[in-house]
Protein backbone atom coordinates (compact mmCIF):
# COMPACT_ATOMS: atom_id res chain seq x y z
CA UNK A 1 0.00 0.00 0.00
CA UNK A 2 1.34 3.34 -0.89
CA UNK A 3 0.93 5.71 2.66
CA UNK A 4 1.99 8.81 3.24
CA UNK A 5 2.40 8.05 7.13
CA UNK A 6 3.33 10.98 10.31
CA UNK A 7 7.08 11.56 9.52
CA UNK A 8 6.98 11.69 6.03
CA UNK A 9 8.00 15.23 5.58
CA UNK A 10 10.70 14.65 8.40
CA UNK A 11 12.65 12.75 5.79
CA UNK A 12 11.63 13.99 2.67
CA UNK A 13 14.37 16.16 0.80
CA UNK A 14 13.67 19.76 1.09
CA UNK A 15 13.55 21.74 -2.27
CA UNK A 16 12.68 24.92 -2.19
CA UNK A 17 9.53 25.87 -3.78
CA UNK A 18 11.08 29.31 -5.32
CA UNK A 19 14.19 28.44 -7.12
CA UNK A 20 16.14 31.58 -8.78
CA UNK A 21 17.66 29.23 -11.37
CA UNK A 22 14.65 27.70 -12.23
CA UNK A 23 12.50 31.23 -13.39
CA UNK A 24 9.57 29.76 -13.38
CA UNK A 25 8.59 29.12 -10.03
CA UNK A 26 9.05 32.92 -8.74
CA UNK A 27 6.07 33.39 -10.82
CA UNK A 28 4.15 30.06 -9.87
CA UNK A 29 5.49 29.17 -6.33
CA UNK A 30 2.60 29.41 -4.00
CA UNK A 31 2.73 32.41 -1.82
CA UNK A 32 1.12 31.22 1.60
CA UNK A 33 1.88 28.27 3.85
CA UNK A 34 0.11 24.87 2.67
CA UNK A 35 -2.98 23.87 4.66
CA UNK A 36 -3.09 20.33 5.38
CA UNK A 37 -6.52 18.53 5.05
CA UNK A 38 -7.59 15.03 6.42
CA UNK A 39 -8.92 13.13 4.43
CA UNK A 40 -12.62 11.93 4.74
CA UNK A 41 -14.34 9.37 3.44
CA UNK A 42 -14.71 10.80 0.18
CA UNK A 43 -10.74 11.21 -0.54
CA UNK A 44 -10.22 7.46 1.16
CA UNK A 45 -13.42 5.36 -1.22
CA UNK A 46 -12.95 7.82 -4.15
CA UNK A 47 -11.98 5.51 -7.30
CA UNK A 48 -8.63 4.05 -7.44
CA UNK A 49 -6.49 2.93 -10.55
CA UNK A 50 -5.40 -0.46 -10.30
CA UNK A 51 -4.93 -3.71 -12.59
CA UNK A 52 -7.95 -3.50 -13.69
CA UNK A 53 -6.73 -0.20 -15.56
CA UNK A 54 -3.73 -1.88 -17.81
CA UNK A 55 -3.70 -3.43 -20.76
CA UNK A 56 -1.22 -5.64 -22.14
CA UNK A 57 1.90 -4.26 -23.62
CA UNK A 58 1.21 -1.04 -21.40
CA UNK A 59 4.68 -1.52 -19.86
CA UNK A 60 6.46 -1.88 -23.40
CA UNK A 61 7.14 1.48 -24.45
CA UNK A 62 8.94 0.80 -28.35
CA UNK A 63 6.25 -0.70 -29.66
CA UNK A 64 3.42 1.26 -30.71
CA UNK A 65 0.87 2.29 -34.15
CA UNK A 66 1.98 -0.95 -35.65
CA UNK A 67 5.99 -0.76 -35.64
CA UNK A 68 9.05 0.00 -33.47
CA UNK A 69 10.24 3.06 -31.59
CA UNK A 70 13.80 4.12 -32.78
CA UNK A 71 16.53 5.25 -30.34
CA UNK A 72 18.85 2.93 -27.88
CA UNK A 73 16.49 0.05 -26.02
CA UNK A 74 16.69 0.37 -22.41
CA UNK A 75 15.05 -2.08 -19.51
CA UNK A 76 14.15 0.33 -16.60
CA UNK A 77 13.28 -1.57 -13.33
CA UNK A 78 13.50 -1.64 -9.89
CA UNK A 79 11.90 -1.98 -6.45
CA UNK A 80 9.05 0.18 -4.49
CA UNK A 81 10.15 0.09 -0.85
CA UNK A 82 9.32 1.61 2.55
CA UNK A 83 11.69 3.01 4.71
CA UNK A 84 12.61 -0.66 5.94
CA UNK A 85 13.12 -1.43 2.75
CA UNK A 86 9.47 -3.70 2.55
CA UNK A 87 8.37 -3.82 -0.52
CA UNK A 88 5.30 -2.18 -2.02
CA UNK A 89 2.94 -4.82 -3.77
CA UNK A 90 0.22 -3.58 -6.39
CA UNK A 91 1.77 -0.15 -6.36
CA UNK A 92 0.26 1.82 -9.83
CA UNK A 93 3.42 3.22 -11.56
CA UNK A 94 2.96 5.33 -14.47
CA UNK A 95 6.11 6.72 -16.66
CA UNK A 96 6.32 9.56 -19.39
CA UNK A 97 9.31 10.33 -21.57
CA UNK A 98 10.53 12.50 -24.31
CA UNK A 99 11.20 10.73 -27.11
CA UNK A 100 14.98 9.69 -28.68
CA UNK A 101 15.08 13.11 -30.06
CA UNK A 102 14.06 14.89 -27.10
CA UNK A 103 10.84 15.21 -28.17
CA UNK A 104 7.26 15.08 -26.40
CA UNK A 105 4.13 13.68 -27.95
CA UNK A 106 1.70 16.76 -27.10
CA UNK A 107 0.79 20.15 -28.72
CA UNK A 108 2.69 22.10 -26.12
CA UNK A 109 6.02 20.97 -27.32
CA UNK A 110 6.48 22.32 -30.73
CA UNK A 111 10.38 22.37 -31.35
CA UNK A 112 12.00 20.60 -34.16
CA UNK A 113 12.89 17.52 -33.14
CA UNK A 114 11.06 15.06 -35.52
CA UNK A 115 7.95 12.92 -33.81
CA UNK A 116 8.46 8.84 -34.00
CA UNK A 117 5.53 7.48 -35.07
CA UNK A 118 5.84 4.63 -33.20
CA UNK A 119 6.58 6.07 -29.80
CA UNK A 120 3.84 7.73 -27.70
CA UNK A 121 6.12 7.81 -24.52
CA UNK A 122 3.37 6.59 -21.67
CA UNK A 123 3.74 3.45 -19.65
CA UNK A 124 2.07 1.72 -17.16
CA UNK A 125 2.63 -1.24 -14.86
CA UNK A 126 2.09 -2.57 -11.04
CA UNK A 127 4.24 -3.91 -8.45
CA UNK A 128 4.68 -7.23 -8.15
CA UNK A 129 4.60 -9.28 -4.22
CA UNK A 130 8.03 -8.33 -3.99
CA UNK A 131 7.57 -4.35 -4.95
CA UNK A 132 9.46 -5.18 -8.49
CA UNK A 133 8.51 -3.17 -11.84
CA UNK A 134 10.11 -3.07 -15.30
CA UNK A 135 9.68 -0.82 -18.82
CA UNK A 136 11.13 -1.34 -21.70
CA UNK A 137 11.60 1.75 -23.59
CA UNK A 138 14.36 3.74 -25.26
CA UNK A 139 16.39 6.20 -24.04
CA UNK A 140 15.16 9.66 -24.34
CA UNK A 141 17.37 12.37 -25.70
CA UNK A 142 17.50 15.89 -23.84
CA UNK A 143 15.63 19.02 -25.08
CA UNK A 144 16.36 22.48 -25.37
CA UNK A 145 13.87 24.98 -22.68
CA UNK A 146 13.69 28.82 -22.43
CA UNK A 147 15.02 28.82 -18.61
CA UNK A 148 18.31 30.34 -19.52
CA UNK A 149 20.63 30.88 -22.61
CA UNK A 150 21.19 27.58 -24.46
CA UNK A 151 19.34 25.81 -21.72
CA UNK A 152 19.08 22.03 -22.06
CA UNK A 153 17.35 19.53 -19.93
CA UNK A 154 19.12 16.29 -18.93
CA UNK A 155 17.36 12.86 -20.11
CA UNK A 156 15.57 11.90 -17.93
CA UNK A 157 11.95 10.23 -16.89
CA UNK A 158 9.13 10.42 -15.24
CA UNK A 159 7.73 8.73 -12.51
CA UNK A 160 4.42 8.87 -10.74
CA UNK A 161 2.92 6.27 -8.33
CA UNK A 162 -0.75 5.90 -6.87
CA UNK A 163 -1.60 4.72 -3.43
CA UNK A 164 -4.58 3.42 -2.28
CA UNK A 165 -7.16 6.44 -2.66
CA UNK A 166 -6.76 8.81 -5.32
CA UNK A 167 -5.43 11.90 -3.26
CA UNK A 168 -2.31 9.64 -2.66
CA UNK A 169 0.47 10.27 -6.05
CA UNK A 170 3.69 10.77 -5.40
CA UNK A 171 5.90 12.13 -8.88
CA UNK A 172 9.73 11.66 -9.18
CA UNK A 173 12.29 11.97 -12.08
CA UNK A 174 14.88 9.58 -13.41
CA UNK A 175 18.16 11.08 -14.54
CA UNK A 176 21.05 9.07 -16.42
CA UNK A 177 24.58 8.60 -14.70
CA UNK A 178 27.35 11.12 -15.97
CA UNK A 179 24.96 13.45 -17.74
CA UNK A 180 26.98 16.39 -19.56
CA UNK A 181 23.62 18.74 -18.81
CA UNK A 182 23.75 18.51 -14.91
CA UNK A 183 26.09 21.15 -14.28
CA UNK A 184 22.90 23.74 -15.46
CA UNK A 185 19.74 21.94 -14.83
CA UNK A 186 17.97 23.72 -12.40
CA UNK A 187 15.71 21.38 -11.50
CA UNK A 188 18.54 19.09 -10.79
CA UNK A 189 20.51 21.66 -9.03
CA UNK A 190 17.46 22.90 -6.37
CA UNK A 191 17.77 19.50 -5.22
CA UNK A 192 20.30 19.49 -2.14
CA UNK A 193 23.45 18.02 -3.17
CA UNK A 194 23.67 15.06 -0.83
CA UNK A 195 20.85 13.54 -2.60
CA UNK A 196 20.84 14.21 -5.81
CA UNK A 197 22.53 10.67 -6.44
CA UNK A 198 18.71 9.52 -5.22
CA UNK A 199 17.34 10.58 -8.69
CA UNK A 200 20.38 9.18 -11.00
CA UNK A 201 19.67 5.41 -11.56
CA UNK A 202 22.14 3.20 -11.85
CA UNK A 203 23.52 0.87 -14.74
CA UNK A 204 22.73 -2.35 -14.61
CA UNK A 205 24.88 -4.67 -16.18
CA UNK A 206 23.38 -8.38 -15.28
CA UNK A 207 20.14 -7.30 -16.12
CA UNK A 208 21.21 -6.34 -19.78
CA UNK A 209 19.58 -8.19 -22.68
CA UNK A 210 22.68 -9.55 -24.77
CA UNK A 211 22.30 -7.52 -28.16
CA UNK A 212 19.01 -5.89 -27.21
CA UNK A 213 19.20 -3.58 -24.74
CA UNK A 214 20.81 -2.02 -21.55
CA UNK A 215 19.43 -1.61 -18.81
CA UNK A 216 19.05 0.43 -15.95
CA UNK A 217 18.20 0.18 -11.97
CA UNK A 218 15.95 2.73 -10.30
CA UNK A 219 14.61 1.84 -6.55
CA UNK A 220 12.25 3.62 -5.49
CA UNK A 221 11.91 4.27 -1.34
CA UNK A 222 8.77 6.13 -0.03
CA UNK A 223 10.08 7.45 3.24
CA UNK A 224 12.95 7.08 5.79
CA UNK A 225 16.25 8.23 6.28
CA UNK A 226 16.84 7.19 2.05
CA UNK A 227 13.34 8.49 1.01
CA UNK A 228 13.35 9.24 -3.06
CA UNK A 229 12.96 12.86 -3.97
CA UNK A 230 9.22 13.05 -4.77
CA UNK A 231 7.55 16.32 -6.02
CA UNK A 232 5.08 17.73 -3.71
CA UNK A 233 2.25 20.83 -3.54
CA UNK A 234 5.46 23.41 -3.32
CA UNK A 235 7.39 21.87 -5.34
CA UNK A 236 7.66 22.01 -9.40
CA UNK A 237 8.86 20.22 -12.33
CA UNK A 238 8.98 20.20 -16.36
Amino acid sequence: MLHLPPGYEAHRAKVPAAFADYRTTVLRHPKQPLKLLPHRLTELSGPVFGEDRLRPGDSDLTIANGGEALGQRILVHGRVVDGDRKPVPHALIEIWQANAGGRYRHTGDNWPAPLDPHFNGLGRCITDAEGRYSFTTIKPGPYPWRNHDNAWRPAHIHFSLFGTAFTQRLVTQMYFPDDPMFFQDPIYNAVPAEVRHRMVSIPDHDADVENWALAFRFDIVLRGQEASVFESEDDHDD
